[in-house]
């Protein structure tokens, strides 16, 4: 009997202790659960967010489209497909979408929305009174990693400053080289840009100086973020079409300016995207 009773208190209180694990255990599982799902959302805010932000970008530019210019004179709004009226109702309201998804995301980015937005919707209007437009739009694409990361995290770190700076460098040089095709109308109607202020001989000089920084800052990015193989191999492609952009422009001028712009830049970001996403879920 007394065997047997102890064989039974020895099994309760394996039981018991199994229980006790168990219900430790359970609390942290649901946390996770609730922080994977917190996850999801925060990233699916935060593509509500960045929409909205290239809806913003997109239009608010078409708005002060110059209807003179034959190239954008085809244009929804210049052209009169979309009234400004229409237009500026579409900006409202992406406005206040933007702020309201920010405020869900963190106050962080809700609080520095204003700057964002500020930012994006005064691109377009620098063209009427300084040349230094381009590096406003840099300015406008650069705070996408550093704003992502902020979303993310709630908190600034040193590594995605790398990446911002980056892309600023990258978006004014190569806006300079679109701007290329605007030389002369931009002179005609007192419009400003760094190829009518300075010409364009020495607008592709600054425009492969900002590419040059460009590149700096994703080695430094590299080297401080202590990235790997695939990191490396899309800095290499990333690089190696920068410079592909600028031979486009010396050998061809004008001619080639959509392959320089709109496909070799496209390219460029989605393979480099790729490979840096690729190397954070290798290290996490």
């Amino acid at each position: 009997y007394q065997l047997l009773t102890s064989q039974v208190y020895q099994l309760q209180t394996q039981t018991s202790q199994v229980s006790k694990r168990q219900a430790e255990r359970c609390p942290y599982q649901v946390s996770r659960r609730t922080k994977k799902k917190a996850g999801l959302r925060r990233c699916e805010l935060c593509a509500c967010a960045c929409v909205m932000q290239l809806r913003l970008c997109v239009i608010e530019t078409n708005v002060h489209e110059p209807k003179k210019n034959p190239r954008t004179a085809i244009r929804e709004i210049p052209s009169g497909i979309i009234t400004p009226k229409n237009a500026v109702l579409f900006i409202l309201i992406n406005c206040a979408l933007f702020i309201v998804t920010t405020f869900f995301i963190n106050k962080l980015c809700f609080y520095l929305s204003p700057i964002a937005l500020a930012v994006v919707l005064g691109y377009s209007l620098t063209k009427r009174f300084t040349f230094l437009c381009h590096l406003i739009l840099g300015i406008g694409l650069g705070l996408a990693p550093i704003g992502a990361f902020l979303a993310v995290t709630g908190k600034f770190e040193i590594l995605p400053l790398f990446f911002s700076f980056a892309v600023f460098f990258w978006v004014s040089g190569f806006d300079i080289i679109y701007a290329l095709q605007d030389e002369q109308f931009d002179k005609e109607n007192n419009l400003y840009s760094i190829p009518a202020y300075f010409g364009q001989s020495k607008a592709k000089w600054i425009s492969r100086l900002l590419h040059v920084c460009s590149f700096l800052c994703l080695l430094g990015a590299g080297i401080y973020g202590n990235f790997i193989f695939i990191y490396w191999l899309g800095f290499v492609v990333f690089s190696g079409l920068l410079v592909y952009q600028h031979s486009l422009v010396i050998r061809f001028g004008l001619q080639k300016i959509d392959l320089a712009f709109f496909t070799t830049n496209g390219i460029a970001s989605v393979l480099f995207g790729v490979c840096v996403i690729t190397e954070i879920i290798m290290h996490f």
